[in-house]
């Protein structure tokens, strides 16, 4: 794969000053020093948080989250960190949630799941169920999922699992998400060593999550595996294409159209996995960062501008 020709120099720069505290084969060292290596590359990116934005730090029927407030918001947007369920927590994502909550004027709810390998699933599944009852029962406004990566994942597993059980789920945005495609095939092929993820990534993150063998016709482990896509909420998935997992985001769309739904997957031309700690400093990332948010906004209100 022609990467010098596909990306462009600010993204370059990106990945190598990623590289520069998040190295190549992070995956061979310890759990213990793959989250340090992590939280160090987390904090060089992190930008201040907008004024304005008040936050606080809650239990939430024993999982921990963080609430960011502008205002008097009247919708929840539940957000899943990324991390490949190994690494990242509050502090990870705590800088895109509090932009977009000042981006939105909504109320942002961000999960600190339990990670592997110490809780293996489905226990990431139930903290980020458990949280999406109690945001239901705390705060009775409607709901937006958003997650990225490993996060994608679970919203895309909560908003399967709401069917029939919440009736506020108003949408989703999946950034860049893993939902369990085919890894024999496709971008996972094209993409295989693309910078910042990589097809081995993929796998020693899905060997953790397990300590096993993978799961099947668990929508709960991998959305793509369920055998039902009718009636989930309005659906906006953005997707890098340098990464490997990008096919898994279009695939997942057209199976909610196919069943009847709306959704729509954005691919951002020359961003790679990870993009979202870009968003200050590479134009294209910056650009992908304002329709996110604009695509939460308008879920949040009931708004389908992509037919």
């Amino acid at each position: 794969m022609d990467y010098e020709r596909l990306i462009d120099e600010e993204t370059w720069d990106f990945i190598r000053r990623t590289a520069e505290s998040y190295p190549d084969d992070t995956v061979e060292m310890s759990i213990a020093d793959q989250r340090r290596v992590y939280d160090t590359m987390c904090k060089e990116f992190r930008q201040p948080r907008p004024q304005g934005i008040e936050v606080q730090d809650r239990p939430a029927d024993g999982v921990p989250v963080r609430v960011y407030t502008a205002g008097d918001p009247t919708r929840n947007v539940i957000y899943f960190h990324g991390g490949g369920f190994v690494v990242g927590g509050l502090d990870s994502h705590d800088d895109v949630c509090a932009e977009l909550c000042a981006q939105t004027g909504y109320r942002i709810i961000s999960v600190d799941y339990r990670l592997c390998p110490e809780h293996v699933h489905p226990a990431q599944f139930q903290d980020s169920w458990a949280v999406t009852r109690w945001v239901n029962r705390e705060y009775g406004d409607p709901i937006v999922l958003v997650g990225d990566s490993a996060g994608g994942n679970l919203a895309a597993a909560i908003a399967h699992h709401s069917r029939g059980r919440l009736e506020n789920v108003l949408g989703q945005v999946l950034i860049y998400p893993g939902l369990g495609g085919d890894t024999s095939a496709g971008s996972y092929v094209e993409h295989a060593n693309a910078p910042l993820l990589t097809l081995d990534d993929i796998r020693f993150y899905e060997a953790v999550r397990c300590k096993g063998s993978a799961p099947h016709n668990d929508p709960t482990y991998a959305p793509l595996q369920d055998d039902d896509f009718s009636g989930l909420p309005p659906t906006v998935v953005v997707t890098a294409d340098c990464d490997p997992l990008r096919d898994d985001g279009s695939a997942y769309c057209d199976r909610i159209i196919a069943a009847g739904g709306q959704a729509h997957c954005i691919n951002e031309a020359g961003l790679v996995h990870g993009y979202l700690r870009a968003r200050t400093s590479v134009k294209r990332a910056a650009d992908s960062f304002e329709r996110i948010s604009v695509a939460v906004e308008a879920l949040g209100q009931g708004i389908w501008s992509y037919d």
